[in-house]
């Protein structure tokens, strides 16, 4: 089987599964395709044919780091061919140098943010020392960036952070810019230090459009994601290959330029 990872999946603890996908559903008025269970996410990834899948939460206060970071890291754990962890973090964490060793005791491999939910400024004062924290351990962080309802997660407040922060190693999801996927290309393409997923946006945007972003960006920095359980894997799957690419570049954003953040 051609491997193919879906660097963007949200997973819960089966008790509160149902309500944390409603809850995603209100924030962006989308109705969930998924239920957002472990067990979910791994049967959608067998009928997509995906074989590898970066999973995380978001934790919107700081009290929630520790049990999601234990959740994802035993959830991780017992699909070890088939999951990476990503931890959850929050700028008002209490203790960000020890939660960074935290991090990498449990075997996460990076962090998963979402400034919308989580309600700070990804360029204020506390998440810069956050990100700082962060790059200083040598992980990456992925970023739920842009969303023209918010001014939280912009293209240009992720520009400035990288200013303010060169080194940070960052994955801005959905393009670069959810509904701002211009303004992604236009403020993030030119960093070495970026790469963006495609989760949330296949749905929304038409084939050239989608086609033109992903040229916008260095080829070795596209990952496949899809948001799980906001999408079915196996349709954005089909999304993705509707937009005939070039096989040796399809190859890549579906698995080659996710093994360096997997192993």
């Amino acid at each position: 089987m051609t491997p193919i990872c879906d660097f963007h999946a949200h997973v819960f603890p089966d008790a509160i599964a149902a309500k944390a996908a409603c809850s995603i559903g209100a924030f962006y008025d989308i109705p969930m395709e998924e239920d957002g269970t472990l067990s979910g996410l791994l049967r959608n990834h067998d009928s997509a044919g995906i074989t590898h899948a970066v999973i995380h939460s978001v934790a919107v206060k700081p009290g929630n780091v520790q049990a999601i970071n234990t959740f994802i890291a035993g959830a991780a754990a017992q699909n070890p061919d088939r999951l990476t962890g990503f931890a959850a973090i929050h700028p008002d964490y209490p203790d960000l140098p020890g939660l960074m060793n935290e991090v990498k005791a449990l075997g996460l491999k990076g962090f998963k943010i979402h400034p919308d939910m989580q309600k700070y400024a990804l360029d204020d004062k506390s998440a810069l020392a956050m990100f700082d924290t962060v790059r200083a351990a040598g992980l990456p962080i992925l970023i739920h960036t842009g969303d023209n309802r918010y001014s939280y997660s912009n293209p240009q407040q992720l520009a400035r952070v990288l200013s303010e922060i060169p080194g940070l190693q960052c994955i801005a999801a959905h393009f670069g810019g959810y509904t701002e996927w211009d303004d992604g290309a236009q403020f993030l393409s030119k960093y070495e230090n970026v790469w963006i997923d495609t989760s949330s946006s296949l749905p929304l945007i038409s084939d050239e459009h989608a086609r033109k972003l992903i040229g916008s960006f260095d080829e070795n920095r596209i990952l496949f994601g899809t948001d799980y359980p906001m999408w079915s894997a196996a349709q954005e799957l089909v999304r993705f290959h509707e937009l005939k690419l070039p096989a040796a570049l399809e190859e890549k954003i579906l698995w080659n330029n996710a093994q360096r953040f997997i192993q």
